[in-house]
């Protein structure tokens, strides 16, 4: 089996980088600076969410840890 000039051929195994690279690759029709500016604001989406998770829960432990001390 012959993989087509655009895909990766047969026998090499992509890391998981790679395989996200080509996914945004041809996702951008082969526009590379498409791909990575998509892929640059799709981490940057991650991270922000990533960001407000961990605000959030530190919140929430802060405010456990002020009632287990006020009902203990």
């Amino acid at each position: 089996m012959h993989a087509q000039p655009h895909e990766a051929p047969v026998d090499i195994r992509l890391t998981e980088a790679e395989a996200i690279a080509l996914h945004y690759y041809r996702a951008a029709h082969r526009d590379g600076w498409i791909a990575l500016v998509q892929a640059i604001s799709d981490a940057l989406a991650d991270l922000d969410a990533a960001d407000r998770h961990a605000i959030e829960q530190r919140r929430l432990v802060s405010h456990g840890y002020a009632r287990a001390r006020l009902n203990g």
